[in-house]
């Protein structure tokens, strides 16, 4: 473990549908992630991101675990654990506060944040997270940072993701019996912005897919701020399944199959190509038109396509996202998913790799590794900001015991 304070490391644990990624980054004297560490195995006993089989998993997680400390050298004892499922839902809120001083410091902020999230939520919820929107004091709307300004009273709006509390526990529960301990539970999707999205894509207004095999995360940015978080348990393995069931092919075949020859438009396969199908009960192999193939999936991603269009039309912010889309996790690396992704939305589609990152970043040059990159860069600035706090001394044993007692400590 003294190795991880003195290297000051920082470790993402993203516990998928289909795979479970470790990785392990170091935060370099001038503020740099570097990966130096990179765990992957297939995970077994999670299903649409939730805990199937709970001792399944923790061997998974263990295995993916020691994979990463072999790799970066290190022993792992904290994680930031990602979190998906349909059981993640959010809401929009206000907070009212006057304004003590004369002009705006960190704790009337923090108050009016804290009267922002006193909404009620039922007990088998839990908060994950409380983002700040924007702020206005008196008249004036849209502030960003309202330290240091004046004013009589102050009002934030903030986004509130919450879980189920029974769903949290069972993934914690697989953390620590690994001899983990998870320092926070992040939203995939909201990991995965921090890994793929740039500033200039958030003030613009973009909307973030993360599309893995059992769920796809959706998370939307106008004006720099979060505003929308879904998660719709509909992604990859449905794919999978009709391959498996329409070409009559066990699943690990039929993923196989996905992965290497299926595209998603039928008019980018020419009618020629054929690939071999390994047919179920030892019968012998038969092969197929790689163009039936595309028959099969093209529907199923118009399906997913249009289930996201969806839900930006109920949250009405469909036509506020002007940079368009980013696509990231593995169903999205599939050919011929940007043309078709841009044909169905009629907006601009890109596909991401985690950017931002130094050191073996070879190992994460890849959609599927969005989550758990944007982990670290999450870990980096909480880090980053309780050492501000020591530093400054920002709060004083008094005003710690206060927020204690608000259930901000």
């Amino acid at each position: 473990m003294s190795k991880v304070i003195d290297r000051n490391l920082v470790v993402g644990l993203d516990i998928g549908t289909s795979k479970i990624s470790v990785a392990v980054g170091e935060i370099t004297p001038d503020n740099q992630l570097s990966i130096v560490g990179v765990g992957n195995q297939p995970a077994r006993g999670m299903d649409k991101g939730g805990v199937n089989d709970l001792n399944l998993v923790i061997q998974s997680i263990q295995r993916a675990i020691n994979e990463a400390e072999l790799m970066a050298d290190c022993h792992i004892s904290s994680v930031y654990l990602g979190i998906s499922g349909k059981h993640i839902s959010c809401q929009n809120e206000n907070g009212m506060v006057p304004i003590n001083d004369k002009e705006v410091i960190q704790e009337d902020v923090d108050n009016v944040i804290h009267t922002a999230r006193s909404v009620p939520i039922s007990a088998e919820r839990r908060m994950l997270h409380v983002l700040p929107q924007e702020y206005s004091i008196d008249c004036q709307d849209g502030i960003k940072s309202p330290i240091g300004m004046s004013g009589v009273r102050m009002e934030a709006k903030v986004h509130i993701i919450t879980c189920a509390n029974d769903m949290a526990k069972n993934i914690v529960k697989c953390v620590e019996r690994c001899d983990l301990s998870a320092d926070q539970l992040i939203f995939s999707a909201l990991a995965s912005s921090y890994s793929v999205v740039t500033e200039d894509e958030k003030e613009l207004g973009i909307c973030v897919v993360d599309i893995g095999a059992g769920t796809m995360d959706i998370s939307v940015f106008t004006g720099g701020a979060l505003r929308h978080t879904a998660v719709i348990p509909v992604a990859g393995n449905q794919v999978t399944s009709d391959i498996a069931k329409i070409f009559r092919t066990p699943i690990s075949h039929a993923e196989d199959i996905k992965v290497q020859y299926a595209c998603a438009l039928r008019h980018m396969v020419s009618m020629e190509e054929s690939i071999e199908v390994p047919s179920v009960g030892g019968r012998p192999a038969r092969s197929m038109s790689r163009h039936t193939l595309a028959e099969v999936v093209e529907p199923r991603y118009q399906e997913l396509f249009e289930l996201i269009q969806e839900e930006l039309r109920e949250s009405g912010l469909e036509d506020q996202i002007a940079a368009g889309y980013v696509l990231t996790g593995g169903t999205s690396k599939m050919e011929g998913v940007v043309e078709f992704a841009e044909e169905v939305f009629q907006m601009p589609v890109r596909v991401a790799t985690p950017m931002d990152v130094c050191g073996l970043k070879e190992y994460v040059n890849d959609p599927t590794y969005a989550t758990v990159v944007g982990l670290l860069h999450y870990g980096m600035q909480a880090n980053e900001q309780q050492n501000n706090e020591s530093s400054d001394g920002v709060k004083s044993i008094g005003a710690r015991i206060v927020a204690w007692f608000k259930g901000e400590f």
